[in-house]
């Protein structure tokens, strides 16, 4: 990437966005082997879980019953690790718009003087190869756990409300 040719800043040229978001610590928990990253994710929820189950009991209902304070506090201790899928999802999204772009935006200054670049020919042909054969399983693995994990919160959340009738 020649500067003399490309007016667009190096930290704002989206395959070096690409490595600095790949080399950022939550963010980059979906390029982990899949082992890593389910038990990246695990921690999180089991690291949530005291301060939900600290917070369920805070209710004279569930103080009354062991096992529904227990599933609400794990169904509800799920919100943490969606959280961070989203926040994941989200910065691969963007970086995968970026580099599917036939054009650059960038900030010169920094000071709202928004530009347009457009990618040479070489550039796109490489910035696509990244976007489809790095980014998108990524970003289509998160939308499965996403969607599986929103589901199960759903169907617990059910079995909730039919089990307090």
């Amino acid at each position: 990437m020649n500067k003399t040719i490309c007016p667009v800043p190096l930290n704002q040229r989206p395959i070096n966005e690409f490595n600095s978001i790949r080399n950022s610590w939550i963010i980059s928990w979906p390029f982990l082997e899949k082992n890593i990253f389910y038990r990246k994710l695990t921690f999180s929820w089991l690291f949530i879980i005291p301060i939900s189950l600290t917070i369920s009991n805070g209710s004279d209902h569930l103080k009354n019953n062991i096992s529904e304070l227990i599933f609400v506090s794990l169904t509800a201790s799920l919100a943490f690790p969606i959280l961070l899928l989203i926040r994941q999802w989200l910065s691969w999204s963007y970086i995968y718009k970026r580099l599917n772009s036939e054009n650059i935006e960038y900030e010169e200054s920094g000071w709202y003087d928004g530009q347009t670049w457009e990618k040479p020919i070489d550039w796109r042909a490489k910035d696509l190869l990244v976007a489809q054969h790095q980014i998108k399983p990524i970003l289509n693995h998160l939308e499965v756990i996403l969607i599986l994990l929103v589901s199960l919160i759903m169907f617990s959340l059910l079995f909730i409300l039919l089990g307090m009738n």
